[in-house]
């Protein structure tokens, strides 16, 4: 098996090409079937059963593109499309969308990416007074304390630790070992819970 990779020049050239695809597609798009006229299955037979072994070239792809994928879209942003709304998206958010590929953090907390997590808690603060929200759902500036400490991840395993050993302590009688306590306690969850909080169950 080759393995093909695409060098920054390479990206260059294709980037340009895919924006202009992309333009042409905008422009033109009301000139395509709004919903497409095809049956279930339709695309199986027009790729192959197994995974390829080799690398395709670039140029092969985007003529499948045409060839395979757009008969089977459907035209969210046609001028004819009247199902939900007209346009799914527009030229910024699809830099945007380039722009976050490219630096590819997953902000679940301050420490992961502070700027993703401290532009979307100051973002929703917008939606919210937009919103006429009560003050309770705007973090503001109590925000900031929470987002400053790089601590966050380990402070449930810590905190239900302490609640732990606190509750040991409280009702353990005196002929009864720690260990066999601390087997029989429960821990009440939502299925919203975060995943750290289960992983915190378990120690």
């Amino acid at each position: 098996m080759k393995i093909v990779t695409m060098d920054t020049a390479e990206f260059r050239r294709r980037g340009k090409e895919m924006v202009d695809y992309v333009a042409d597609y905008m422009d033109n798009v009301e000139q395509r079937p709004v919903y497409p006229d095809v049956e279930p299955g339709y695309l199986r037979s027009l790729i192959p059963a197994e995974a390829p072994l080799e690398p395709e070239k670039y140029d092969d792809i985007m003529t499948d593109v045409e060839r395979v994928i757009m008969p089977g879209v459907t035209h969210w942003h046609s001028p004819y499309f009247y199902a939900y709304f007209p346009a799914a998206s527009s030229y910024p958010a699809m830099l945007a969308d380039m722009l976050c590929t490219a630096i590819g953090c997953i902000g679940f907390s301050w420490a992961a990416s502070p700027a993703c997590t401290e532009l979307e808690t100051v973002m929703l603060d917008w939606l919210g007074k937009m919103l006429n929200l009560p003050e309770d759902f705007i973090a503001g500036q109590k925000a900031k304390e929470e987002e400053s400490s790089r601590a966050q991840p380990v402070r449930p395993p810590v905190s239900m630790l302490a609640a732990r050993c606190k509750a040991v302590a409280a009702f353990r009688p005196p002929t009864l070992r720690n260990q066999r306590l601390k087997s029989s306690l429960n821990w009440w969850l939502t299925l919203q819970s975060r995943l750290i909080l289960q992983w915190s169950v378990l120690l």
